[in-house]
């Protein structure tokens, strides 16, 4: 059991975006990355755990041909702040000369994701581009760093569900809140 129960997050949450809102978005973003992936075979990297709910339905949105991966990297650690940098799972695909496609849950600050492609540029990948179901509106982002596709925008609140996580709840909520 823990400290924080998701129904009282919910009482006290905003519904930001619904699932049909969500899953357009999604839809529209897999149209953007077949245009762009266009002959090509990228490998598809979700970063989890966000990035597992929003990586499922974007897969089935893509009719590119795509190898897929995983990478597990967090800055989180069950909480609300940020902390270092955590590899629970690399790669397994080589990256050399391929184009990498990493899916997020969210894009706030950056430092999760501009890690992971640091590491995608130091296995030898020809190119990196980052899909995110979200992006915070704020100026607090890695410099430089950015979503080549975004799914829709969110007010510079705690956020949570379709992949992102109250206390490690509420990933599997149809649809974002903010606190």
């Amino acid at each position: 059991m823990t400290d924080h129960p998701l129904s009282e997050a919910l009482a006290k949450a905003d519904l930001i975006h619904d699932r049909a809102t969500l899953l357009a978005a999604i839809t529209r973003m897999g149209a953007e990355i077949d245009r762009d992936y266009a002959g090509k075979r990228p490998i598809f990297m979700p970063v989890m755990n966000g990035g597992l709910i929003v990586g499922g339905h974007l897969a089935l949105a893509i009719a590119t041909d795509m190898e897929f991966d995983y990478c597990h990297a967090t800055r989180y650690r069950s909480g609300i702040e940020g902390h270092s940098l955590i590899w629970a799972k690399a790669p397994k695909l080589s990256m050399r000369d391929r184009h990498v496609l990493l899916v997020d849950d969210i894009l706030d600050e950056g430092y999760t994701l501009a890690a992971v492609i640091k590491h995608c540029y130091a296995e030898g990948a020809a190119s990196v581009r980052i899909a995110v179901l979200s992006r915070k509106v704020h100026d607090r982002c890695v410099p430089g760093l950015k979503a080549d596709y975004v799914g829709v925008e969110l007010p510079d609140r705690w956020v949570f569900g379709f992949g992102m996580d109250y206390y490690e709840q509420g990933r599997n909520l149809p649809g974002i809140w903010a606190l």
